[in-house]
């Protein structure tokens, strides 16, 4: 994978670039030194071609970009992943305020981070402090703090009575009525068809 980025200039600049690159390698321009420098915080620095210099800002795409490159204009190979652009502006033009760029870089994408995402949500700093250091004691082998003492007793009814239904006596299957069996009761003995038999002839 290659190391790429987006470089976003004015269209009075784009035009210099754009007419250096095609112009031949041994004509003489004033525009043929490019330099781009960043300050300590990495996030602006300024941009200088031939003797303009203009701000420049490393800012946080909303999404991925994906980049290809072809050899033959049939196969796609995928280069890189994108995630950040550098904004060239004009003096005087506005600065960005935050680090995270709102719009995408077609039409579709613009505004972004606001209709396409789910906001953050509001969460109590404190809170926050307090769960992540009772999720620390406990992975370390403690205990948490604060814990509802009424929420605790109520889980130790529930599985008593859980044990409670475990342990109940299944019911026994009901008895059969008392029936005589063939042949037990007092009476004529039955008869077989032998006996009859006998009797025909």
């Amino acid at each position: 994978m290659e190391e790429q980025f987006i470089l976003r200039l004015p269209p009075s600049v784009a035009e210099r670039i754009d007419r250096l690159l095609s112009e031949n390698a041994s004509s003489s321009s004033d525009d043929k030194s490019l330099d781009l420098t960043f300050s300590e915080d990495g996030r602006s620095g300024t941009f200088s071609i031939g003797n303009d210099h203009f701000p420049a800002f490393l800012l946080d795409l909303p999404g991925i970009v994906e980049s290809y490159k072809t050899y033959d204009d049939s196969v796609l190979i995928k280069s890189a992943d994108i995630g950040q652009m550098i904004m060239v502006k004009e003096e005087g033009d506005s600065v960005p305020d935050e680090v995270e760029y709102r719009h995408g870089l077609t039409p579709p994408m613009r505004d972004a981070r606001r209709r396409r995402f789910r906001r953050e949500p509001d969460l109590n700093p404190e809170l926050v402090r307090r769960a992540e250091k009772d999720l620390q004691n406990i992975m370390a082998g403690g205990t948490a703090e604060n814990i509802d003492v009424e929420a605790v007793e109520h889980e130790e009814d529930g599985e008593e009575n859980a044990r409670n239904a475990s342990k109940k006596v299944e019911p026994k299957p009901p008895e059969k009525p008392d029936v005589p069996e063939a042949g037990t009761a007092g009476g004529e003995p039955d008869r077989s068809d032998s006996d009859e038999s006998d009797y025909s002839i």
